[in-house]
């Protein structure tokens, strides 16, 4: 049996790894040289505490104020796209209590489901990605921000996460040779990292090595369905037929689905990321600053900053500005922590694909019946890669998957 999955980030190659441990014959084609997507220059956060969808109460507002600043962590670039339209007035119905709430479950499932794969997978023969279970650090300085982490950590334990609200002199025991200017941080314990850059290459070692054809530089230009099946897709190189076809294509997601006429709105969030190889200082455990919305991780003897959520059409501009931003904020929480801006060849950025109501779009298409979607993960494409991987293949091979995955309808807005 002949799978095609169009997509080499991480959710594309690890549909492909559990496509091909199933017996499956998997051609994977990519518009681009794959270590160049989103999945390789990430923060590697594995994250069962991000239950909290993007589209969510206050993040509108705050989206609002934050656009009248340069340096905001979150920017909707204003455009008369009819698509960034559409999305938006999705995104605005669905940023409500209720959408958290009916999400909160579903997103905490999923992620303790791929951390669990990531572990099996981390002891494979070929795989060693530096997997740490140390948790993550949720960082705050002002007392309104402690009370809404506080309230969130209480949310967290009720549902079954190991979250713990730390003051200064209990994270000053865990951050020994770090300053802390913070009133406090929720220690999602639940949580992991790895390193994205050993992850990757380790992937597509294996797919090559097993068998899989795997294809950069190579878009796909055209998909021919008929009947209720893909019959071929057409891309630079050539046509390809399968019994099966995965649309696993990151941000470009959206345009592809378009080709066989179904509507899977999504846009593309922009992030960068700054990695210094020699750092002065090191944290042990991974942060995030809630108010800045910056993230960070101690990866392999590095440490990656990263930050920012800019909604638009794909661009390869660097905003300095932004950029900028991400440096300023940490010296604010880490104060003998001083980032120089690096050069933009040494500044990666990548497009985050955001659904408008936060949820990933994953399963079998009702329309044709051998596409299997995968993608609108946002931030949370490394964390669920595997988890995402091994439902599709468990779903090509009409088999029972280990978690519900009703709330991830693909055709949800079709």
């Amino acid at each position: 049996m002949k799978a095609i999955v169009i997509g080499g980030g991480v959710i594309g190659l690890c549909s492909a790894y559990y496509l091909r441990k199933s017996g499956w014959d998997v051609t994977v084609l990519d518009n681009s040289e794959v270590n160049t997507n989103c999945s390789y220059g990430n923060l590697g956060m594995i994250v069962p505490s991000h239950f909290v969808p993007l589209a969510s109460p206050g993040i509108v507002a705050q989206g609002l104020r934050w656009m009248l600043n340069s340096k905001s962590p979150f920017y909707v670039r204003p455009s008369f796209d009819l698509n960034l339209i559409s999305w938006g007035l999705k995104f605005i119905k669905n940023a409500t209590a209720q959408n958290v709430e009916k999400a909160a479950m579903p997103l905490l499932q999923f992620n303790l489901y791929s951390k669990n794969l990531f572990s099996e997978l981390n002891k494979q023969p070929g795989f060693d990605f530096a997997l740490e279970n140390k948790g993550i650090l949720m960082y705050y300085k002002t007392e309104k921000v402690a009370e809404e982490e506080s309230h969130l950590a209480e949310r967290a334990r009720q549902m079954g996460v190991d979250a713990a609200v730390l003051n200064k002199q209990q994270l000053q025991e865990l951050e020994p040779e770090t300053e802390l200017d913070v009133l406090g941080a929720v220690h999602y314990r639940c949580d992991a990292h790895l390193y994205p850059n050993k992850l990757m290459p380790q992937l597509l070692h294996y797919l090559k090595t097993s068998g899989v054809d795997v294809q950069t530089d190579n878009p796909v230009k055209d998909i021919i369905s008929e009947n209720g099946r893909i019959k071929k897709v057409i891309s630079s190189k050539g046509e390809y037929a399968a019994d099966v076809f995965v649309l696993a294509s990151g941000a470009w997601l959206s345009r592809l689905a378009k080709l066989i006429h179904l509507d899977i709105p999504l846009m593309a969030g922009k992030g960068y990321t700054l990695t210094y190889d020699q750092p002065q200082k090191k944290l042990n455990v991974p942060a995030i600053l809630c108010e800045a919305r910056v993230a960070i991780t101690p990866m392999n003897g590095h440490m990656r900053y990263g930050g920012t959520m800019e909604i638009g059409a794909p661009n390869k501009k660097i905003n300095l500005n932004r950029v900028e931003g991400i440096v300023e904020s940490v010296s604010r929480y880490f104060p003998d922590i001083k980032l120089d801006v690096p050069e933009q060849k040494d500044i990666w950025y990548g497009f985050r694909p955001c659904s408008p109501d936060g949820m990933p779009y994953i399963g079998r298409s009702s329309k044709i019946n051998n596409l299997f979607i995968a993608g609108g993960h946002s931030m949370m494409g490394l964390s669920l890669g595997p988890a995402t991987g091994k439902i599709i293949a468990d779903l090509a091979n009409d088999q029972k998957t280990e978690v519900d995955i009703k709330a991830f309808d693909p055709e949800r807005y079709s």
